[in-house]
């Protein structure tokens, strides 16, 4: 079974930075597209970014140019570095890998106070 656990939310002041991580366990990762999610309070979970098998990204235009994300094939990890976070960024931020199914880790809070 394929477990994901996702570490480094937290609170931090707009234009901090933060660094998410996701580990991956159960399975074949460098299959994966993995990807990071979010949803903030009272709005549907939503795409943030994300990095094929083959290391292609893709990333929401909300984000670009501020948050970069990356795997770690050797490690089963997938990482999402946050600059210049915002307010709007507090969300809980979901780690998604996806191979045919989708699997989900359980969230991390992100809080961006201004």
């Amino acid at each position: 079974q394929v477990q994901l656990v996702e570490s480094g939310g937290g609170l931090v002041q707009a234009g901090g930075s933060m660094r998410l991580s996701c580990a991956v366990s159960g399975s074949v990762f460098s299959i994966y597209t993995m990807g990071w999610y979010r949803q903030a309070p009272g709005k549907r979970r939503e795409l943030v970014a994300t990095i094929t098998s083959g290391g292609s990204t893709n990333c929401a235009d909300s984000v670009k140019g501020r948050f970069t994300i990356s795997r770690d094939n050797a490690k089963n990890t997938v990482s999402l570095q946050m600059n210049s976070l915002k307010p709007e960024d507090t969300a809980v931020y979901y780690c998604n890998a996806k191979y045919h199914v989708d699997y989900w880790g359980e969230g991390t809070l992100v809080t961006v106070s201004s």
